[in-house]
């Protein structure tokens, strides 16, 4: 699917291209929308402004090199970016940003929020934007307050698993927390700081790689500046994201150590019974031999006495492990 993005007297408008019927390429500055292209599409657009679209597969390459390149006097960038945004599940996918002349080629295979939210500002009035540089600009800062928020969220949920570790709400009735199901909450949380830190990432590569791709435009008098407020904003939000991941590992480490607890005291439980009926069975197993002379056999008292016996030598031990406050 196509959509293209062009500026008439002063207002940007967006429908959407029939590949088979081809379109003529735009004059001015535009932005070229690719939603899980076909080959035709690829090929017609790439033609249009004489580039080759990366494949799916190129674009989820991690080098370096495949991710940020310039060919054919065209910029290719490519960023991990939130999609799908769930209670227990994030997913990322990767999108390319390619500046060619005075238009922006967006590839993506996913539709995440900003590429909603951003499309609607811009085709309003006044949007400010007169260069393909201003609406990849507006697009990644519409994707990084996207991430603070989701950024925010998270923090949230792993505040919440904070307080459900170590202040648990006894006092209304609230159960001790279940420590399995505390790890699989903070294994999720741990897996969506990793992808949230792994798209930050990438566009703190892009961003800096961007200073360079812009330098031949002459229109973009203040975008170094945005870029460099954008630039500041995500070296906070990772640093953010940093000090997330180190909670969200002490966590772990304090619920592994809470279930380490609850497991000796199980143990505890059944030492404690081992040693008490230790006793009383050494004293049930003595007079279970089936010798001829016993004294107590014959003894009027001889079962009461035994049976006390192994009362006295099961509180015994007891009372002696409390005194050396073993238990």
């Amino acid at each position: 699917m196509i959509t293209l993005y062009t500026e008439r007297d002063g207002r940007w408008t967006g429908e959407a291209a029939d590949a088979g019927r081809g379109f003529p390429a735009p004059e001015g500055p535009a932005w070229i929308d690719l939603l899980s292209p076909s080959e035709e599409e690829k090929w017609l657009v790439g033609r249009m402004l004489g580039i080759d679209i990366p494949t799916r597969a190129e674009m989820q390459e991690i080098e370096v090199s495949s991710r940020l390149y310039q060919e054919d006097g065209a910029f290719f960038m490519t960023a991990n970016i939130l999609t799908r945004i769930e209670h227990d599940h994030i997913d990322s996918s990767a999108i390319t940003f390619i500046l060619a002349g005075q238009r922006l080629v967006t590839v993506r295979y996913s539709e995440p929020r900003p590429f909603q939210i951003y499309p609607a500002r811009l085709v309003r009035a006044g949007s400010q934007c007169s260069s393909s540089p201003d609406i990849l600009l507006g697009l990644l800062e519409t994707i990084i307050d996207r991430l603070a928020d989701i950024l925010e969220m998270s923090g949230n949920a792993v505040n919440d698993i904070s307080r459900r570790v170590f202040r648990p709400d006894r006092d209304k009735g609230v159960p001790e927390p279940h420590l399995q199901e505390l790890l699989l909450d903070i294994g999720i949380e741990g897996d969506h700081a990793s992808k949230i830190r792994e798209s930050l990432v990438s566009i703190s590569r892009m961003a800096m790689f961007l200073t360079q791709a812009v330098s031949g435009y002459t229109t973009c008098a203040d975008f170094r500046e945005r870029l460099l407020s954008l630039s500041r904003d995500v070296t906070s939000l990772a640093d953010h994201a940093t000090f997330l991941a180190n909670k969200i590992t002490f966590l772990l480490d304090a619920t592994l150590g809470m279930l380490s607890i609850a497991q000796n005291n199980i143990i505890k439980i059944f030492s404690v019974a081992a040693v008490v009926f230790l006793p009383p069975t050494l004293i049930a197993s003595i007079y279970g031999m089936n010798f001829l002379h016993m004294p107590e056999l014959t003894h009027e008292y001889g079962y009461p006495l035994a049976i006390g016996l192994m009362i006295v030598s099961a509180i015994l031990p007891y009372v002696y492990f409390k005194r050396k406050k073993w238990l």
